[in-house]
């Protein structure tokens, strides 16, 4: 059950409009290029007004079926713990088979993917925006594509410069300036579109299926296009756990899906009007920045200040999901461990990871200088976000066949026709590969093969350790028979596997000869639930006299804090003397005989040396912990 399924209406209005600030983002802010964008594939030979209805009829019943049918009604449900989104989905699905391997694949893949959106989306939003400038009278004219370039990377520099003192503060602000941000899109949209109320006629979903047929290939290009009205549902149920299934339902009813719906009508209406003043003046209709146009004059410039403001909301919330992302990916034992810093003491879900962040503002930066605007960078968005719904749709099948026991066959019916429309999308943007969709791909591709290096990696060193290991129980039973020398204080050793001796003990035993007087063998468990309750955290065995096995459980979206959750309930009590640490380090030596091939041995080799440390991850003081290590050939 979701924790804020008990919420009082108050509570639900306020995670309400959290929700529409947070979550709504992203999506809130694609009429801002989505119809400009597909109206524009289907402008080779002069758009017509069969055209303008196609394309507004594609992009409505986009927002219904992918949106409202898909995420809000159905994959909302599918929440772990009131958790969602890809690793969440793939969580359930790993508990559900026991930890297939084509599970973690798709896990992985999907969170690639998100990488790529979230590189991708604060580029092309904030820039898109600032090119509004060039739609105001008296300012137009100064926007050169340089000085809107410098002035998108400006605040988006400043964005990222930010994040390391957290957004709690601002957050506050979010919900009310996307109020007023859907609240103008909407009432521009339908002052427009009483102008033509004709548009209407697009709800009929003859008119996008007449106009993929008419136009063939060209079609499935506009499709690609059409495909921008929908992303950022991703973030629906990604940021479930934050919000709740029911404010997000209310959100998306209420305010944004009615603002949507009525500036895309707008816009069409607005195109309709002046196709027909073009064919009056004999003159040629030309595709244009339509939402901003559409805007009376006198307003323009607020239009386009609130603008930039939703793009940075829309991606500060980007931004927190990948955040998010890493820190679940890592909890799962995908990435390598990370610094995690927590930005607020009230909220445990504000967290700042500095590599994620530098990372993704190289890869904006980036994208902004080699695409120059956001027409050009428009082609490499959707292809992110679909191939990231044919997973969580994959993925969705898997829970509701293994988890929630439907006969496969129900199962496969219910999401095929899910499935069909994600994949009929991912093939319609996979042929704007050559005009930037490789970008994405290619930020997916790197991430899938680091993934893929650490998992390899970590499996061969926990192989070579149960080869050469020597078991706990005869260790144990060794020293009750012969003890070292005892000295005051308490020991915890932690491993992975509490059946195998920690390196650390043995080589304590071996070099320093000495056995403290508590003993305690810890294994840090990683639960496929968010979160896990105090009285489950801790458990502990009694191997023998001299040693305890303690077992601490975490969630995925916790950060460990091993002393705390050792020690803090009082079942293991310390020594007067205090807690000493010992942690195994392994010195890797790359290796053309053994372990993984030589250049995968260099790539893991860099991702265990500049992962963070386990005493800062796990919350160890640096002063009470003691290292020991092992050279192993890789």
């Amino acid at each position: 059950m979701s924790a804020h399924s008990a919420a009082s209406p108050r509570q639900t209005a306020i995670l309400t409009l959290g929700a529409i600030g947070v979550v709504y983002g992203d999506i809130g802010t694609s009429p801002l290029y989505a119809f400009r964008e597909a109206l524009a594939q289907s402008a080779g030979g002069g758009i017509v007004r069969s055209e303008i209805l196609g394309v507004l009829s594609l992009a409505l019943w986009a927002l219904i079926l992918v949106v409202t049918i898909k995420y809000v009604l159905f994959l909302t449900r599918m929440d772990n713990n009131g958790e969602g989104g890809v690793l969440s989905l793939m969580a359930l699905a790993r508990r559900a088979t026991s930890g297939w391997k084509s599970v973690t694949v798709l896990g992985a893949t999907g969170a690639a993917l998100f990488y790529g959106d979230a590189i991708i989306t604060p580029a092309l939003s904030v820039l898109s925006a600032v090119e509004g400038i060039k739609t105001v009278p008296g300012l137009g004219a100064m926007m050169t594509e340089g000085r809107i370039i410098a002035v998108s990377m400006v605040i988006l520099v400043a964005l990222f410069a930010i994040q390391s003192r957290g957004t709690a503060s601002v957050s506050k602000l979010f919900g009310p300036v996307c109020i007023v941000w859907f609240l103008a899109i909407g009432g521009v949209g339908l002052l427009n579109f009483l102008a033509a109320p004709e548009v209407l006629l697009a709800l009929n979903p003859w008119y996008a299926v007449s106009f993929l047929i008419e136009h063939g290939v060209a079609g499935l290009f506009v499709l690609g296009a059409v495909f921008l009205t929908v992303t950022g549902a991703e973030a629906l149920t990604a940021d479930m756990g934050h919000f709740g299934r029911l404010p997000i339902r209310i959100g998306w009813f209420s305010i944004v899906m009615p603002s949507l719906a009525l500036n895309y009508l707008g816009q069409a209406a607005y195109a309709l009007v002046q196709l027909n003043a073009a064919q009056a003046a004999g003159t040629t209709f030309q595709n244009a920045d339509w939402f901003f146009l559409m805007t009376p004059e006198d307003l323009r410039l607020g239009m386009v200040i609130l603008a930039t403001m939703a793009t940075i909301i829309a991606s500060q919330a980007v931004i927190t999901g990948a955040y998010s992302l890493t820190q679940q990916g890592i909890a799962l034992g995908l990435f390598p461990r990370m610094m995690i810093k927590q930005t607020s003491e009230d909220h445990a879900g504000q967290i700042y990871i500095p590599v994620i962040n530098w990372m993704l503002l190289a890869g904006v930066a980036m994208l902004i200088v080699q695409f120059r605007t956001s027409s050009s960078m428009a082609a490499a968005y959707g292809i992110a976000v679909t191939g990231t719904m044919v997973v969580t749709t994959c993925l969705a099948f898997i829970v509701l066949w293994k988890l929630w026991g439907w006969k496969p066959l129900l199962a496969a019916l219910f999401i095929a026709p899910f499935l069909l429309l994600d994949v009929f999308f991912f093939g319609a943007n996979f042929l704007r590969v050559i005009e930037g969709g490789w970008v994405p791909l290619a930020i997916a591709a790197m991430i899938g093969l680091v993934v893929h290096i650490w998992l390899k990696g970590r499996a061969y060193l926990a192989a070579e350790a149960q080869r050469d290991h020597v078991r706990m129980a005869d260790l144990a039973q060794a020293l009750s028979a012969r003890l070292p020398t005892r000295i005051p204080g308490t020991a915890v050793f932690l491993t992975a596997d509490p059946d195998v001796a920690p390196v650390a003990l043995l080589h304590n035993i071996k070099h320093n000869k000495v056995l403290h007087a508590q003993n305690v063998i810890v294994t840090v468990k990683n639960a496929t639930s968010p979160r896990i309750a105090e009285e489950d955290r801790l458990s502990v065995v009694r191997i023998d006299d001299n040693f305890e096995w303690a077992t601490l459980r975490f969630g995925y979206m916790e950060t460990p804090d091993v002393p705390a959750a050792l020690f803090g309930n009082g079942v293991i009590r310390q020594d007067k003397a205090g807690a000493s640490f010992f942690i195994g380090r392994h010195m890797l030596s790359p290796s053309h005989e053994v372990g993984l091939p030589f250049w995968q041995d260099i790539i893991f080799i860099i991702l265990q040396r500049n992962a963070s440390d386990p005493t800062e991850f796990f919350q160890i003081p640096p002063g009470r912990v003691v290292e020991l290590g092992t050279r192993v050939e890789i």
